[in-house]
């Protein structure tokens, strides 16, 4: 915890891109910095940006109500952002914020820890698990061995706001974030990350594996 708390105190003095200047103040993350599972959005939006959580919008309240639907609270996760500052208009993140956000989310990961990943949305998606379609590998968990984290668990989900705006995606993200536990459970008992395979995504979850990337269940 304490470790974390430095780590904290030094994204919140980050003004490593042009973005410091145009938001309200930096959002690091938020929630239990010792849980098993993270999660990981795309960036702080508006209300985000004045409260200085992320998360805590329409998409946020949305993901309060999927938590307690297995039984968690924000207090039992953690949750933080590719971007730690809100990009104007909320727009899509440049390749040069990413990058220089890039070393505070892996430093993050290192720290927490995390059993599982769960990435909200293409953007967290595609900097994790690149050249993919989040339509198809969307409640699949995947391995994949990332340069400073080593050998990681990701699952992909629609991103909360997607199924705000889309009511068709919001029974596929909710039938999807059921299988948390299950994902998690898997992963336990496995004792070893390679040997998962406790848990069947549904056959139009699958797709064709690329290089560095393994599809668990």
């Amino acid at each position: 915890m304490a470790n974390y708390k430095i780590l904290e105190n030094d994204i919140k003095l980050c003004r490593k891109c042009h973005l410091r200047d145009t938001c309200n103040q930096v959002v690091p993350g938020d929630g239990n910095p010792e849980t098993e599972i993270m999660f990981i959005g795309e960036a702080p939006g508006a209300e985000e940006d004045k409260q200085g959580i992320p998360f805590v919008g329409a998409a946020g309240k949305f993901l309060n109500q999927m938590l307690r639907t297995i039984n968690l609270k924000r207090e039992d996760i953690f949750i933080a952002n590719v971007l730690k500052c809100r990009p104007p208009a909320n727009r899509d993140p440049l390749p040069e914020e990413v990058a220089a956000c890039w070393p505070w989310l892996l430093e993050q990961i290192q720290t927490i820890k995390p059993k599982l990943i769960v990435l909200l949305g293409r953007h967290a998606m595609e900097r994790f698990l690149p050249n993919q379609k989040i339509s198809q590998i969307h409640g699949t968990a995947l391995r994949r061995e990332i340069d400073g984290i080593g050998k990681q668990v990701f699952y992909a989900l629609y991103h909360p706001a997607a199924a705000l705006y889309q009511g068709s995606l919001r029974e596929t993200l909710l039938k999807d974030f059921k299988r948390i536990p299950k994902v998690v459970e898997a992963i336990e008992k496995s004792g070893e990350i390679a040997n998962v395979q406790k848990v069947k995504a549904e056959p139009e979850n699958r797709f064709e594996e690329k290089i560095k990337q393994e599809k668990l269940f």
